[in-house]
């Protein structure tokens, strides 16, 4: 193919790339903001033994702090997946604290 050969055929392809850029972005539709999943916590049935077992989900790595209501609390390590079990414990309603957040267990 010649000079002007490719350019008759390249200069027009070009220039509607350059057109259809800007119209393409436009009708890509915006996705969302990532939402981080809201902690959750549950409590067990009454076991045979008269415990109940905490377990949460959601959560952000490290320590978390639990308190039942008959005064009973303590110190669980959420692991890496968010998500904590602390076996055996009294029953009653309990909450967990992590950072300023306060999650009602259910």
């Amino acid at each position: 193919m010649n000079r002007r050969t490719r350019l008759l055929v390249l200069v027009p392809l070009a220039a509607a790339s350059l057109v259809a850029a800007p119209s393409a972005l436009a009708v890509a539709p915006v996705s969302a903001p990532a939402v981080v999943p809201a902690a959750t916590c549950s409590v067990s049935g009454v076991l045979e033994n008269g415990k109940v077992h905490l377990s949460g989900g959601g959560f952000t790595p490290g320590p978390a702090y639990y308190q039942g209501s008959s005064g009973f609390g303590g110190t669980t390590s959420v692991a890496e997946n968010g998500g904590f079990q602390v076996m055996n414990v009294a029953p009653g309603q309990y909450s967990v604290r992590q950072g300023g957040e306060l999650t009602q267990c259910s």
